[in-house]
């Protein structure tokens, strides 16, 4: 919390040219782009519920709760004070106090509550704005949100566990889900022997009665407490299924999740990591047996587009921070804010985050279209290229961010080290560069409407701005030579990431900003480095748009 009267005046010295506490922020209400752009892709009918969320969020107590959580980590509490089995975790106050601010204010299920009004692009901004705070607790949070498409494939499972996942009660009991007021469900894919790889799954599922036996293990087991999950494992002669696993069994018992161990992570401290093991675990068979890939893709999907928003979240309190030190400090005579090198790199920053966040809001906005087959192919495309490009931005921004506070920005006190160790996880969560750009093709390959959809969104700003025009001649032209082209589909995703954010810049966004975007991403001499904008920009206006209030 920021400290009351702190004193100044001390015995040897006065401390000045320093930034006050920032203090309580309104993550709707000082946020000009995200209003705009949240209007302009249709939830202008949501705003209230923003604003309400946004004011929640940015208040200095849930930034001091975040912090908290990350300083006094999630623990393993595999056994019982008398030896017994109970596999389960233990965490901070402060944890369990954002898990209910979350949950209470449909952090995870805004999308299932406002189908056919906006309901993904509203789930996306209010993951963009729960991101800046904290971003262990989001874990849960996507998960929850992006399993409803998977739960749908097995209507007998949907029937029982949607009307839990509906719930705005947080309900922290280990208990059997029937009891509780509210559940949330998980996802654990991955092993040790196949990573993204998940065909090499060695997991194996044996029937039994109306259920499964599961038996094998799992590498990354993230947020263990919730109370079910979705697990991949082959059956006999089928190959991988999928399954909801929960963490008690029908009758009452506890489930077989036996925790092996507590990941030491980078980042995302609060959140608990786990690895785990299945000796006749029961679960439930959801979707096709044998197309298990192919139901769990359903969450892994949603999952994709929350690491493309909650990125443009994170890079967005990374500028923000910047913002109010350069604000607040002065060097040679003027404040950083004024110096002319510095508004080059906060305003290269603000078009950073800008770009990003009309990318995430606009697949969002097609994943709400799916009735239209040419917005369903732009979504089912546009995640991953949005993953891609946003998680790959972020840890880039953030590292920018932290220098413009120099020494300050480098110790735990300021949020900027946890921003940092956060930055690089959503490029690595359901799938990293290389996984994303193969998917693309996959995309290119099996959906016809794909790539039309994808030009036909550029084509709506042909003649904006000459970079633009070229970039997507210069896309048109990667996507015409098939020769090699799995070792360029990095290149080509970014191709595609940055012309779509043109397009929406130059259509819809701020000239200043569009301006900025193509004279600078679309030029040839690019190079990526922040603070290399090209002269004749209007920086002043960019940096007063990002600027909060």
């Amino acid at each position: 919390m920021t400290p009351r009267d702190p004193i100044a005046h001390l015995p040897t010295h006065e401390v000045m040219n320093m930034p006050p506490h920032m203090g309580d922020q309104n993550l709707w209400a000082d946020d000009r782009a995200l209003r705009h752009w949240a209007s302009h892709m249709g939830g202008a009918g949501h705003t209230g519920h923003f604003a309400h969320v946004g004011h929640l969020t940015g208040l200095d107590e849930t930034f001091d709760k975040a912090n908290q959580a990350n300083r006094h980590g999630p623990e393993l509490q595999a056994f019982d004070r008398y030896g017994m089995r109970i596999n389960a975790v233990a965490f901070h106050p402060a944890y369990h106090d954002l898990m209910d601010l979350a949950i209470s204010n449909q952090v995870h299920n805004f999308a299932w509550h406002n189908e056919s009004n906006a309901g993904h692009l509203g789930q996306s901004v209010l993951t963009y704005m729960f991101s800046q705070p904290e971003g262990g607790v989001m874990c849960p949070m996507a998960m929850a949100y992006s399993v409803v498409p998977s739960l749908r494939m097995a209507p007998a499972v949907a029937e029982e566990w949607m009307p839990r996942i509906l719930s705005t009660e947080y309900d922290r009991r280990d208990i059997p889900a029937n009891e509780k007021a509210g559940a949330m469900i998980g996802m654990f894919m991955t092993e040790k022997q196949g990573g993204s790889d998940v065909r090499a799954n060695s997991t194996v599922a044996r029937p039994d009665g109306d259920g499964y036996l599961l038996t094998g293990h799992k590498f990354f087991c993230s947020a263990p407490m919730c109370d079910a999950f979705l697990v991949l494992a082959n059956t006999e002669g089928m190959g991988i299924s999928c399954f909801l696993v929960p963490r008690w069994r029908p009758d009452g018992t506890r489930n077989n999740l036996f925790i092996q161990r507590m990941k030491d992570k980078l980042g995302n401290k609060s959140n608990a990591s786990t690895e785990m093991e299945f000796q006749d675990t029961w679960g439930v068979m959801v979707g096709e047996e044998g197309r298990g890939i192919r139901t769990i893709i359903e969450m892994v999907t949603g999952n994709r587009l929350y690491c493309a928003m909650s990125s443009a979240g994170i890079m967005r309190q990374a500028l923000v921070q910047a913002l109010h030190h350069t604000s607040h400090r002065s060097a040679f005579q003027k404040r950083l804010i004024q110096q002319p090198l510095m508004q080059n790199v906060l305003a290269d920053m603000a078009v950073e985050v800008e770009a990003a966040l009309a990318l995430g809001l606009r697949v969002a906005q097609a994943m709400d279209r799916m009735d239209d087959p040419a917005e369903a192919a732009l979504a089912r495309i546009g995640t991953a290229v949005a993953k891609y490009w946003n998680t790959k931005r972020c840890p880039s921004l953030v590292v920018e961010a932290l220098e413009c506070h120099g020494g300050p920005g480098y110790v735990e006190e300021s949020i900027m080290p946890r921003l940092y160790r956060e930055a690089p996880l959503n490029s690595i969560w359901e799938g990293s560069g290389n996984v994303m750009g193969l998917d693309v093709m996959r995309a290119m390959g099996r959906e016809a409407e794909a790539i039309p959809a994808v030009m036909a969104e550029l084509e709506k700003a042909r003649g904006n701005h000459p970079n633009l025009d070229r970039a997507i001649d210069d896309l048109r032209d990667e996507l015409a030579d098939p020769e090699g082209l799995e070792g360029r589909m990095r290149m080509v995703t970014e191709m595609m990431a940055l012309t779509l954010q043109g397009a929406l810049l130059t259509c819809h966004g701020d000239s200043a900003v569009a301006d900025a975007f193509c004279a600078s991403r679309l030029a040839p001499r690019y190079r990526g480095a922040f603070g290399t904008l090209p002269k004749g920009l209007d920086l002043d206006a960019i940096i007063s748009r990002a600027l909060p209030g």
